[in-house]
């Protein structure tokens, strides 16, 4: 009698473990891609796309090789901003891969260009350093990198647009003044040093004012030729 109930109450413990692991595999969330980078979601999106916070920046659409080396600068405190530094300190290169490949694909639309508080004057001083440079100063045109869209190339060079004023003032200062590099050939800290506060000032706010082309994608590698030597991934 006592080893039959002992039986029973094995057979009753085993399918309450059963039970058990049944209900966790269905409660558990699926393993994904788009599960896994849910921690990027509440300063960039939910695909990518931005937030209304102007300080976190669109990740949606840019080339993965540009996402890439951004996840390995966080990783290695060559870019700093500790919430970053923090979350990507544990991990693999695969890992960033695969996160810059799905941030990469993700393609929602650009938001509605941001309105401007400056003037007419810079404005147009900022679509001409952005379209044309200034060869006296040694500052070649944005969509001499960025492409004649603004919308990037391939593998390494991010879009500008969809970006607020604010970001884009903070990222060329921090070019500006050495609290963000790259690898070298650091281009951008070279043409960063060559722009005055009244430059950045205007190509930040004209920037934020460009409406999104027919189509956003990245060009393709090796579509122009790059000033200062640079690579195809300077950033």
């Amino acid at each position: 009698m006592f080893a039959r109930a002992a039986a029973f109450v094995a057979v009753i413990i085993a399918l309450a473990g059963i039970e058990d692991a049944a209900a966790q595999t269905t409660n558990r969330p699926p393993d994904t891609m788009a599960a896994r980078v849910e921690a990027c979601t509440p300063c960039h999106g939910n695909r990518g796309e931005g937030t209304s916070d102007v300080y976190f920046p669109r990740l949606a659409g840019k080339p993965a090789g540009y996402l890439y080396n951004q996840l390995l600068a966080f990783r290695s405190g060559r870019r700093k901003y500790p919430p970053m530094n923090y979350l990507l300190e544990f991990l693999p290169d695969p890992y960033l891969a695969a996160m810059a490949e799905y941030f990469a694909g993700e393609h929602p639309p650009l938001p509605p260009p941001a309105p401007s508080d400056v003037s007419k004057d810079v404005l147009a001083l900022g679509e001409a350093l952005a379209t044309s440079g200034d060869a006296s100063r040694n500052i070649p045109a944005c969509v001499s990198c960025h492409g004649p869209g603004l919308t990037g190339m391939q593998p390494g060079i991010p879009g500008l647009l969809g970006l607020r004023a604010a970001y884009v003032s903070a990222q060329l200062g921090a070019w500006r003044y050495g609290t963000r590099t790259a690898k070298s050939p650091d281009c951008m800290q070279v043409v960063a040093g060559h722009l005055t506060e009244a430059d950045v000032t205007a190509v930040s706010a004209w920037l934020a004012t460009q409406a999104a082309p027919a189509n956003p994608a990245p060009v393709p590698k090796g579509t122009y030729a790059l000033p200062f030597g640079c690579g195809s991934q300077p950033n």
